[in-house]
């Protein structure tokens, strides 16, 4: 073959590698620009538009519109303009709702979820001269008003001896306790709970609180430090059968010592 010929093949060939480069070229080009237009569109500008998706999952006693209005959403918020942390403290204020957690899903995802509290007992308020129960949670917040025609159906112990409790209020710190373990024994030992008809809080002369528990069963009441544990219940209400067969019984067991003592009264003559 003549050198001619390799001459000619040659040159065709470097036009045939010259096109593929300039179309590779092109591609990648093409790929830069709708990589790049992807990336100021997800973090430039889908960030800023509203949010499509907002799920709230709350409960019986507030309605969807309400938690919305509580936590500033509307129909201009998006995933740049919600801060979570000031929409969890929104909402979190509302009487009803124990605690919120707020949560966004890039790009333009809102989640709010809620949970109720939950009664540990009962006080009651007066309202216009009327008696009204007002639910406590195991947090000490006085957070909803009952009806009054309920109570016996209620199943929870009644909170006496506190001055007339208001809603949003909370009791006092020392208190706060019994509540909580009030909460644990409805869930633990429900049967236990269920002997205790009402537990009145005296408040001692320097410090402290005392209870006393009136039982359902029994006329005998019982005083105790403000330290009602199930272990306690159970001691008390084993000592109160102790007397159901005697003629005598003592208005009262002190069980603030740690052992039960009472007072048998004299019968008058």
């Amino acid at each position: 073959m003549s050198t001619e010929y390799f001459s000619d093949d040659m040159i065709i060939r470097k036009k045939s590698t010259g096109k593929i480069e300039k179309g590779l070229k092109r591609l990648l080009i093409i790929a830069a620009v709708i990589f790049t237009a992807q990336l100021i569109w997800l973090f430039g500008i889908s960030p800023f538009i509203p949010f499509s998706v907002i799920d709230v999952h709350g409960f019986s006693g507030i309605t969807r519109s309400e938690v919305l209005i509580l936590a500033g959403i509307n129909e201009n918020s998006s995933y740049i303009s919600t801060n979570t942390r000031e929409v969890q403290n929104r909402v979190s204020s509302f009487v009803l709702i124990e605690s919120a957690v707020v949560m966004k899903r890039f790009p333009d995802r809102l989640s709010i979820y809620l949970t109720a509290r939950q009664p540990a007992a009962v006080t009651l308020t007066s309202i216009n001269s009327k008696q009204i129960p007002v639910f406590v949670d195991r947090h000490g917040v006085y957070y909803k008003f009952g009806d009054v025609n309920s109570l016996d159906t209620l199943d929870l112990p009644i909170l006496s001896g506190i001055e007339n409790p208001q809603l949003n209020m909370r009791l006092p710190s020392a208190l706060v306790s019994l509540v909580n373990n009030l909460n644990q024994m409805a869930v633990s030992s429900p049967e236990l709970l269920s002997a205790i008809s009402e537990i009145r809080i005296e408040r001692k002369a320097w410090d402290g609180y005392d209870l006393v528990l009136f039982p359902v069963h029994s006329p005998i009441r019982v005083r105790l430090e403000n330290n009602l544990t199930e272990d306690t219940l159970r001691y008390m209400l084993l000592m109160l059968n102790v007397f159901e067969a005697s003629n005598q019984k003592p208005l009262e067991i002190d069980f603030r010592s740690g052992m039960g003592s009472y007072k048998i009264q004299e019968q008058s003559l």
